[in-house]
C-alpha cells in the first residue's frame, strides 16, 4: 500500500489516492459532505469559500448564506456518507450534537439513530463509523446536559465524547462531571481545543478532562515541554490542515505546526474538520502537505496508519 500511496502522491494523482483506505476522525457530520454532491443534488452554484475568513463568525456566516440556505440538515447527513464513501474513509468518527437529532425526530424516539444507520448502510458500508456525542461548549448547559446523560447513553450508540465551538465560551473544568460519566460509560474522550487557545490549555482540557485524543491541539507547538507530555502520554491530535489555514491559525501549509508536532513523537491523524466549508478532502489534505514538502511520503503513510488503527481503540 506505501507503494500506491506513494505513487498517487508523486503524480498528484488525486483519483487514485482517493481509492486508497485513510481515516477521518475529526469531521462534523452536518458539514462533513462535499460541496460538489450538494450542488448536484440542489441545481445551485456554490460560491467558494475565501482563501481565509475573518473569524468564525465570517465562517458561520458564509456557511448559512450558501450551504444550509440551500440545503437541509438531512441531505447535509447524506453527503457526508457519499463523501466517506467516495475517499475510500475506512474509519468515521463523527460528531453529532443532541440538538441537531432534534431535528429528525430526537433521540427519544431512537428516530435519528435510525437514520444514520440507515444512511451509512446504504451509502456507506464499509465504512467502519464510529458516532460522536458532542456539545457545543458556548451554549451548554452543562446541569441540564448532565442530567439527559444516561437517556442518551443508554443506546450504547455513541462511541466517543467531545466539546466543540468557541473555546473560550466556558471552562474546560466545567464538564468534568460530563466527561466522569461518559468514561464510565466506556466513551473515548475528546475535545476540541488548541487551535486558537495556548499550549496550556491543551493540557489543562487533557488533564481535567482525562482526555485520550485532542481535535486540534496544535497550539501545543509553542511549548517543547507539553509536546513531549503529550508525546509520553500517547495523547493523539487529530489535525485539520485547511480549517487551520482557513482560518488564519497558520500562513500555510509549509509551515504547518503538524511538522514539529510529528517529529515529537505525537501520534497525529489528519482529517476534514468541516468538508463543506473548507472544501478539501482527507486525499486533498495528503496532497496539500506533501506538495507543499512539509512531510515525506514516508510519514504521510504513517499517519496514514496512525487513523486507521484507530478502530483499535474501540475494541
Amino acid at each position: 500500500m506505501i507503494h500506491e500511496f506513494k505513487t498517487c502522491l508523486q503524480n498528484n494523482n488525486l483519483l487514485e489516492l482517493s481509492s486508497i483506505p485513510k481515516s477521518d476522525l475529526h469531521n462534523h457530520a452536518g458539514c462533513g459532505g462535499n460541496v460538489n454532491y450538494i450542488a448536484s443534488q440542489t441545481n445551485i452554484k456554490i460560491d467558494q469559500p475565501p482563501a481565509v475568513f475573518e473569524s468564525m463568525f465570517h465562517m458561520h456566516s458564509w456557511f448559512t448564506d450558501n450551504i444550509k440556505v440551500h440545503c437541509t440538515y438531512l441531505k447535509r447527513l447524506e453527503a457526508a456518507f457519499v463523501q466517506a464513501y467516495d475517499d475510500n474513509i475506512h474509519v468515521l468518527a463523527m460528531s453529532l450534537e443532541t440538538d441537531e437529532a432534534n431535528k429528525i425526530g430526537g433521540m427519544d424516539l431512537g428516530l435519528f439513530i435510525q437514520t444514520m444507520n440507515t444512511f451509512k448502510q446504504r451509502l456507506a458500508p464499509s465504512t467502519i463509523f464510529l458516532p460522536e456525542l458532542t456539545f457545543n461548549r458556548a451554549c451548554c448547559d452543562v446541569d441540564n446536559t448532565y442530567s439527559r446523560l444516561d437517556e442518551i447513553l443508554s443506546f450504547h450508540w455513541f462511541k466517543s465524547l467531545d466539546i466543540c465551538n468557541d473555546e473560550f465560551a466556558q471552562p474546560i473544568k466545567n464538564f468534568k462531571k460530563i466527561y466522569r460519566k461518559a468514561k464510565d460509560s466506556g466513551l473515548r474522550l475528546k475535545a476540541h481545543v488548541g487551535e486558537f487557545g495556548t499550549a496550556n490549555d491543551v493540557m489543562e482540557a487533557v488533564e481535567e478532562l482525562e482526555l485520550d485524543e485532542v481535535h486540534h491541539g496544535i497550539a501545543a507547538v509553542t511549548s517543547p515541554l507539553i509536546m513531549k507530555w503529550l508525546a509520553d502520554n500517547r495523547v493523539q491530535l487529530n489535525i485539520c490542515p485547511s480549517s487551520n489555514v482557513m482560518l488564519g491559525v497558520v500562513k500555510g501549509y509549509d509551515v504547518h505546526p503538524i511538522r514539529k508536532l510529528y517529529d515529537y513523537g505525537i501520534p497525529v491523524t489528519i482529517n476534514t474538520d468541516d468538508l463543506l466549508i473548507f472544501n478539501q478532502t482527507v486525499s486533498q489534505e495528503y496532497l496539500n502537505l506533501y506538495e507543499a514538502k512539509l512531510m515525506t511520503v514516508e510519514e504521510l503513510d504513517d499517519i496514514r496508519e496512525i487513523g486507521l488503527k484507530e478502530i483499535n481503540n474501540y475494541v
